[in-house]
């Protein structure tokens, strides 16, 4: 499949109302999501990655992150990709991200 460039953003945009299960923050926002391409029409593929190997919310993120992309009315499929290399570090989360955290008391 070819990518098609088409800007992803409405994706990211959409994704930050998506929220990691163990804190009220984005996955977009927690660093999870590495990239969004549009691979062809209707079909969008999302890289991502996990805090840690041993997350037990991997089937609630990924089912929230296709429901929501879903829920955009051009997208007929959602694809995700998970990737382990890069592993995850707090640097991966957004600015708004890491001052929620320390909003909680939990320091980078």
């Amino acid at each position: 499949m070819s990518v098609i460039h088409q800007s992803a953003e409405q994706y990211w945009e959409a994704l930050k109302e998506v929220m990691d299960p163990e804190f009220p923050i984005s996955v977009v926002d927690m660093g999870l999501i590495r990239n969004i391409a549009q691979l062809e029409e209707g079909v969008i593929k999302v890289t991502m990655t996990y805090t840690s190997t041993g997350c037990a919310c991997m089937v609630w993120i990924e089912s929230d992150i296709k429901e929501r992309l879903l829920s955009e009315e051009e997208v007929k499929e959602v694809e995700i990709e998970v990737q382990w290399d890069p592993a995850w570090t707090v640097h991966d989360m957004t600015e708004e991200g890491r001052s929620k955290m320390q909003n909680w008391g939990v320091r980078s």
